[in-house]
This record gives C-alpha cells, sequence and structure tokens, in this order.
C-alpha cells in the first residue's frame, strides 16, 4: 500500500485536581468545552464531542496518524488550563485552577461511536447515578486496565 490511513476513535477522560468542582456552571462549561474543541481541530483531530461535569471531561475525538494520544492530552489539558487561569480576573479561584496529572484514554469501535457520543454528552445525568471515580473504575474493568488505588486519584 503505499499511502497511510488510519481512523483512530479515543475516549478520554480527566479530572480537575483533588476533583475540585471549578467548573460549575454551565456558561463556562461551554467555553471550555469550545476551547478545546479549537485545540483539537489545530491538532488535526475530528471536531470532538466534549462533555462533563463540575469536576472531570469527556472528550471523544479521532487522532491522526501520525499522532501519539500523549501529544493531544498535553496539549489539551495545558492550553485549556493556562487559558482557564485568565478567566474572570476578579475571581481569584481560577488561578488556582489544574488538571489532575494523568488521564484515562479508551479505544473506540466505529460501530460504537454514537453510544459513546450519547454517553458524554449526558454527563450531568450520569452523575446523579454514579461518582467520577466509579464511572472510572467501570471504564478500567470494561478496558481491563490494571490499577492501584493509590495512585490513580492525585
Amino acid at each position: 500500500m503505499s499511502q497511510s490511513l488510519s481512523q483512530i476513535w479515543v475516549h478520554i477522560i480527566f479530572s480537575t485536581k483533588n476533583r475540585y468542582p471549578f467548573l460549575t456552571q454551565p456558561i463556562l462549561q461551554k467555553r471550555v468545552h469550545d476551547y478545546i474543541s479549537a485545540i483539537c481541530l489545530k491538532l488535526q483531530c475530528t471536531t470532538p464531542t466534549i462533555g462533563g461535569v463540575s469536576d472531570h471531561l469527556h472528550i471523544l475525538t479521532s487522532l491522526p496518524k501520525n499522532l501519539p494520544i500523549s501529544e493531544p492530552v498535553e496539549k489539551i489539558k495545558t492550553g485549556s488550563s493556562k487559558w482557564i487561569k485568565t478567566l474572570y480576573q476578579a475571581d481569584n479561584i481560577f488561578s488556582k485552577f489544574y488538571w489532575q496529572r494523568g488521564y484515562a484514554a479508551f479505544s473506540v469501535s466505529q460501530s460504537k461511536l454514537e453510544a459513546v457520543r450519547f454517553y458524554i454528552v449526558n454527563q450531568e445525568k450520569n452523575h446523579k447515578k454514579q461518582s467520577f471515580q466509579d464511572e472510572l473504575r467501570k471504564f478500567l474493568v470494561q478496558y481491563d486496565i490494571k490499577y492501584d488505588e493509590k495512585y490513580i486519584w492525585d
């Protein structure tokens, strides 16, 4: 084959540092989602589906064939964190904004895209039933990812 082709969908999850509920206002959540979407587009990732609640985000996007998952995650987290710190100068709380160090990323098959999109845009509803910790544990078990509770929540 003389051309390299790929379609790699990934579901990325990460939270605010110590799961502090920085993103409580729906208008703020939308602004953050839009900013992250712009970062993804600049990286040539497919227009993402982004959702979340006050303390964490879910992103569904595709990756270009030459980009390791760590690169867009780093650029999304660094860029959006710096930008969030500039918001609402009168409110000092955003100067303390950070994302947690780690992230979770899961592959998504083409046949499951709509189900994952639906899940991501319905985060408020989902979290009336389960905590972020329980949600992430569920994904880790579903994808057979070994983890240690001592290190996953810092």
